[in-house]
């Protein structure tokens, strides 16, 4: 499998490095928008393409990279994925319309997709053994969390000083240093054995995932009965459906099916899914609520979200520590709980004029929740699937968290959204109805009325636009804390407490492990 040997964990620090590219850009780019709105004269819609535009064609082309990296290996496509993210990190940075900012953005999501799946997969093929396996997963969960939380920090403190463009500029040196040191300290790893490529998977694959993600993120804004949005999840249906009956049959399958008959992979699929769905609905509302509600700018803003990405760090790393002493189904469990009630807290004690003393311990448990879940089930996915196979399984692991939290976002968006539209109803009797309209697009709109208005009646506005806005927060808080709860007993019903690969392959690979290390083999079945 590997063709050079290199020190791997020194090839770890480059390929955390690689990720940190991909984490900082998932959350530096939300604190940038109101001044690119500014810079590039953005629609409320354009502004949403300018992030949903990298989100498909990640999202649709990451079990496709994931396969084509196992093929050509995967240190040679996680070189060309930064070299291409540096390249259209520059191209967005000097955009000069929209229109060019959202095809750059869609390039960058090419490039992400090449980039993510490979970082996981050479970890596992580099760290052969479970126990190195799992500390080197953790050290990536914790890299992949510190980035989350710098992007406010870091897009905050640019847009300080300089113009938007510059939260692109800051890929550029990240991608350097990723290059230049997974260049001399990675060493390259593919499938020796690939069978010829599924072109029928890969195609039905691109479609299926690129309609469903697209449905879910149109739903939230058009709402699910919308007729594009029905189109888009009735392809997904259809080409998803046509997927996996090829896949049954195609000796080639990109994506074999018998990776599902194990528990280890498809419950920490299903674990993962569910939780980036109550905690990316979560935080998606927070930063709209310390921005637009309580007034804060983009950098105090990254400021107050900060603490719960080191905890999440903190606690990433030392989850794999902990699955090794007690097991992935207790640590995953008690995560889920952990989180639960950090998200119920939240829903039962935020006011428009809360102290962020105050939501911090439910801020911290949701942070701390998170890091205990995610190092395990991502091991308990990377551990259960052959070697050979480790791109489609770190494609598999990033895949459901992209169509996890984009779900969350959308159906905990349309809860809030709801709510809100029900209590703005009172300003119906002071305003025009096309300024009505305009406030229950969103609160931002309902603040920038406010302020066209002034007075009292400016001030009528704001209040009840905030009022409406946390209680639509807290009421899909509350929604989203159940799912979490429930998603909690789900894990410890279908996940087992230790990870285990059962296809021939793993016996294979144990035995050559054996072998290099000199000691007796496991007898086969």
């Amino acid at each position: 499998m590997e063709t050079q040997r290199r020190n791997p964990w020194l090839g770890l620090l480059f390929i955390c490095i690689s990720t940190l590219i991909i984490s900082l850009d998932n959350t530096v780019l939300n604190v940038a928008l109101p001044s690119i709105a500014l810079g590039l004269d953005a629609s409320a819609s354009e502004l949403q393409w300018i992030v949903d535009s990298y989100i498909l064609v990640f999202a649709a082309l990451l079990l496709t990279m994931g396969s084509v990296g196992d093929r050509i290996g995967r240190k040679r496509i996680l070189q060309f994925g930064i070299v291409w993210f540096a390249v259209f990190s520059l191209m967005a940075a000097l955009s000069e319309s929209v229109e060019m900012l959202i095809a750059a953005r869609a390039l960058l999501g090419f490039g992400g997709a090449m980039i993510l799946p490979a970082t996981l997969s050479l970890i596992t093929a580099s760290f052969r053994e479970p126990k190195q396996r799992t500390i080197a997963i953790a050290i990536w969960s914790a890299v992949f969390g510190l980035g989350l939380g710098l992007g406010p920090l870091v897009s905050g403190f640019l847009l300080e000083y300089y113009e938007w463009n510059s939260v692109f500029f800051i890929n550029l040196p990240v991608a350097a240093v990723a290059l230049v040191g997974g260049y001399f300290l990675l060493g390259e790893s593919k499938d020796e054995k690939a069978p010829s490529p599924d072109l029928q998977g890969v195609g039905l694959s691109i479609v299926g995932l690129f309609a469903l993600v697209y449905g879910i993120i149109e739903a939230g804004v058009r709402g699910w009965t919308d007729g594009s949005v029905l189109v888009a999840f009735a392809i997904a249906a259809v080409t998803l459906t046509a997927f996996v009956w090829w896949e049954l049959r195609a000796p080639n399958a990109m994506l074999p099916m018998f990776l599902f008959k194990n528990m280890s992979f498809t419950g920490a699929s299903i674990a993962i899914s569910l939780m980036m769905f109550s905690i990316l609905g979560a935080m998606f509302f927070l930063t709209q609520f310390f921005q637009s509600v309580q007034s804060y700018s983009p950098l105090e803003t990254g400021v107050r979200m900060f603490p719960m990405f080191f905890v999440f760090m903190v606690a990433a790393g030392n989850a794999g520590q902990i699955s090794n002493r007690l097991n992935i189904k207790v640590v995953v469990g008690i995560g889920f709980l952990i989180a639960t009630a950090g998200m119920l807290f939240l829903a039962l004690v935020a006011e428009v004029d809360s102290s962020y003393w105050i939501l911090l311990p439910g801020m911290l448990a949701m942070g701390v929740g998170m890091g205990l879940a995610m190092t395990p089930t991502t091991d308990s996915i990377m551990g259960s699937v052959p070697v050979h196979k480790a791109g489609v399984g770190s494609a598999m692991n990033d895949t459901t968290r992209e169509v996890g939290g984009a779900m969350g976002i959308a159906v905990l968006g349309t809860l809030m959204n709801h709510r809100y539209l029900q209590e703005v109803t009172n300003l119906k009797a002071i305003v025009p109805p096309e300024v009505y309209e305009v406030i229950q697009s969103s609160i931002q709109g309902a603040h920038g009325v406010a302020a066209a208005f002034g007075g009292e009646t400016g001030q009528a506005i704001v209040n009840s636009a905030n009022q409406a806005f946390v209680s639509g927060m807290t009421n899909a808080m509350l929604i989203g804390a159940g799912i979490m709860f429930a998603s909690s007993l789900l894990t410890l019903a279908i996940l087992p407490a230790e990870t285990h690969c059962i296809e021939p392959e793993c016996l294979e690979e144990e035995q050559e492990r054996a072998r290099a290390s000199a000691l007796p083999a496991p007898a086969g079945d």
